[in-house]
């Protein structure tokens, strides 16, 4: 069974998973990842080490409700995403994207305004994410997603199969939906700890915000300080996060390897391209 992420994802370790790979413990029994993003880690894991106890956890309420959807009710949220598919256009991306219901109710598509239950919420958080402008997701301050439609002419939305292997696999999983420091309550020694939060900025192009909060560097800071707590508590961590002079000096104590990832997205098309990155070890 071959599981592949469900979801485009900004910084997304899809590229990486060899490189992260050699840097994994020789066993996990128990797994814990509290910034999921589009969770490549995640099925990795899962299909290399078959831990007894998975966990993972995210901030981002859309993004948990996706993956609860997948886990509970997938065949149901398949035959959203038939729709979606078959219906696909500029006009009809727009008013999935506002949600605009008279327009939706012409497209044949029920929507109930901005009161959608659990599934037509996943379903249009998948079909948005596969089609917009790169895989982005960003919302303003008043929390709306506000990224255009991406110049695709046949996406790739979903692929049946993947998502109920997916189905399968989160069987077993918890998921819940709140900030990384929760899970001081659910941690103990020998647990693994991957960490993958909003990176520090490298410069003012960079991407860090994929909710209406930014992440800021008194943040990072409080994420050192997490991670100090899960090291004290017996735990094996390993966090990714940009190489930049900033956390490398933060993370001083534990071992960083650094490495090569390619930059996706920025705002300036000359800076996307090969970027250092750091993994941070404590074991």
């Amino acid at each position: 069974m071959n599981v592949k992420p469900f979801l485009k994802w900004a910084g997304g370790k899809n590229q990486l998973i060899t490189k992260i790979d050699k840097e994994l413990p020789k066993y996990i029994d128990r797994y814990f990842e509290p910034f999921l993003g589009g969770g490549a880690v995640l099925f990795h894991i899962v299909q290399k080490y078959n831990p007894k106890y998975i966990f993972i956890s995210d901030i981002n309420f859309e993004l948990i409700n996706a993956f609860e959807v997948v886990k509970n009710n997938v065949d149901e949220l398949i035959k959203y995403l038939d729709k979606y598919k078959v219906k696909h256009s500029e006009k009809f991306y727009y008013s999935i994207r506002g949600l605009e219901s008279p327009v939706t109710r012409k497209l044949g598509i029920t929507l109930n305004d901005s009161r959608l239950n659990s599934i037509e919420s996943a379903a249009r958080f998948v079909y948005l994410n596969k089609t917009c402008f790169n895989g982005l997701y960003r919302v303003n301050k008043a929390n709306k997603f506000n990224v255009p439609i991406g110049n695709y002419k046949n996406p790739e939305i979903f692929t049946k199969q993947n998502l109920k292997y997916i189905s399968k696999v989160l069987q077993n999983v918890d998921i819940k939906c709140f900030s990384y420091e929760k899970i001081l309550n659910y941690v103990k020694r020998g647990d693994f700890v991957y960490l993958d939060p909003p990176y520090d900025q490298v410069n003012e192009t960079s991407f860090t915000t994929y909710t209406e909060f930014d992440f800021t560097r008194e943040d990072q800071t409080k994420l050192k300080e997490f991670y100090d707590i899960l090291t004290k508590k017996g735990c094996r961590v390993l966090e990714s996060n940009s190489s930049t002079t900033f956390i490398k000096e933060i993370y001083n104590k534990y071992e960083l390897i650094e490495i090569d990832a390619k930059r996706l997205i920025n705002c300036d098309g000359k800076k996307r391209g090969n970027v250092k990155e750091v993994l941070i070890k404590n074991y």
